[in-house]
């Protein structure tokens, strides 16, 4: 394979770029599925050729942290030689694509989306035009299940009406307000005319549709695309509503469509595992389920396919294994990205300071949903959460509060305070019992 890549600051599996622990090499997923002997190699790799630190994103994709010098080319074809690489080299940036990690299995779902996804991903890969999409260009297909992320800011989403028919979203198009329908077997030549035509329009400035939309609008783009499509794009439905999803991180037991299985799912404390946590879940996926594991947008793992009978021993595995598996978890709440102790724009060691937080938390018996970000770039949560603490110095952060009405982070209720003082604000806003935010 040719390993020639364009220049980005965003990681990828055959581009390692260097942060202050080593080297940071991504592998994108295909639908957040890692198959067991994959997930060896990859904690075997880990070990072999950096810290032995993996990071699960956003995106259900999982990043090798601490890749050691001069080791970058041994530790790439160590992944290319299990399949976890594109066909070919220009085509690793462009394979963003998010799903469920419930798609196929949870008993809400209107769509089995999966045979599509696979179909979108080999359009992203075998058309050389597309190569051009920014590494952050991302595309959702949403089956309709509970356990799915609706709020990741997307450059384009398909959502499932039913069995036979999609619904078409730009990025800030709301999720309960799609542009257009179409039949699920128009799908892929939608979105392969809908890429070009972003391609054709946008200037190097506009790299996510977002851009282009602020000078284009919605409905001409549309109009636009009729033009070069054999099908017409259909109305979407005024009644339609989205498919309702779980309120706050998941962690336990779900059932599944398919009688006498479950899900089990438990979340990487903060986004990360050791090597030799990875390499038990591949063999608790082995031993209890199918042998897959499918990573989730809120830095977790779920295990599908695990019958009934094994589903409580499985979930205990997990927990001795250093996982949450309980929903009122504080960390579960949390997200942090790298901080200052391995990224040299980190004011703040975010992760440090998210630990004690949940400690904090843990005490006072509430549960927030909050992003400690070492910086403005909210590397770690591709949306906005409820409430976001952004560094200002090494000791102190801003507390924001998501609102409609503000951009960004959201309207600025302090402009500093230690984790301390976050604490005993979320105790109080919050008292225990009262509905989290």
């Amino acid at each position: 394979m040719p390993t020639s890549v364009r220049p980005s600051a965003c990681p990828g599996l055959l581009r390692i770029v260097p942060a202050l622990d080593g080297g940071i090499c991504r592998v994108k997923l295909p639908g957040g599925v890692l198959r067991s002997a994959q997930a060896r190699a990859i904690a075997e790799a880990a070990r072999q050729h950096a810290s032995g630190v993996l990071e699960l994103t956003n995106r259900s994709n999982l990043q090798i942290r601490g890749v050691l010098p001069g080791q970058e080319s041994t530790l790439i074809d160590a992944l290319l030689g299990t399949g976890l690489g594109p066909r070919v080299a220009s085509a690793d940036d462009v394979r963003n694509l998010l799903l469920s990690p419930a798609a196929g299995l949870d008993p809400q779902a209107r769509m089995d989306v999966r045979p599509l996804a696979s179909q979108l991903l080999d359009l992203l890969q075998d058309t050389p035009a597309l190569h051009a999409l920014s590494p952050k260009f991302a595309l959702q297909l949403d089956g309709g299940e509970a356990l799915a992320v609706r709020e990741h800011p997307h450059d384009l989403w398909l959502a499932a009406e039913d069995e036979q028919h999609l619904l078409l979203g730009l990025a800030g198009c709301p999720v309960d307000a799609p542009l257009a329908r179409v039949e699920a077997t128009q799908a892929v030549e939608l979105v392969r005319q809908l890429l070009l035509l972003f391609l054709e329009l946008a200037t190097p400035e506009q790299s996510r549709m977002r851009q282009l939309l602020a000078k284009n609008p919605a409905n001409e783009l549309l109009q636009r695309l009729q033009t070069r499509l054999d099908f017409p794009l259909q109305p979407a439905p005024a009644s339609w509503q989205p498919a309702a999803t779980i309120k706050r991180t998941p962690a336990g037991l779900y059932p599944q469509a398919q009688n006498g299985l479950h899900m089990v799912v438990a979340g990487a404390r903060l986004g990360r595992l050791h090597a030799e946590q990875l390499l038990a879940l591949a063999e608790l996926s082995e031993h209890h389920g199918d042998g897959e594991l499918r990573l989730t947008p809120w830095q977790g793992v779920l295990l599908g396919n695990v019958p009934e009978a094994k589903a409580a021993e499985l979930l205990t595995a997990l927990n001795d294994l250093g996982l949450l598996i309980h929903a009122d978890e504080p960390l579960l709440g949390l997200v942090a990205c790298t901080g200052s102790a391995a990224c040299a724009r980190g004011l703040a060691d975010s992760k440090h300071h998210a630990l004690h937080l949940a400690e904090l938390l843990r005490e006072s018996g509430v549960r927030p949903q909050v992003h400690l970000s070492a910086c403005p770039r909210s590397c770690a949560s591709a949306r906005v959460q409820p409430y976001t603490l952004l560094a200002s110095t090494p000791d102190h952060y801003q507390l924001y509060q998501r609102m409609p009405e503000a951009p960004g982070f959201g309207r600025l209720l302090a402009p500093a305070m230690t984790i301390d003082e976050a604490g005993a604000w979320f105790a109080r806003q919050h008292p225990a019992g009262t509905p989290d935010a």
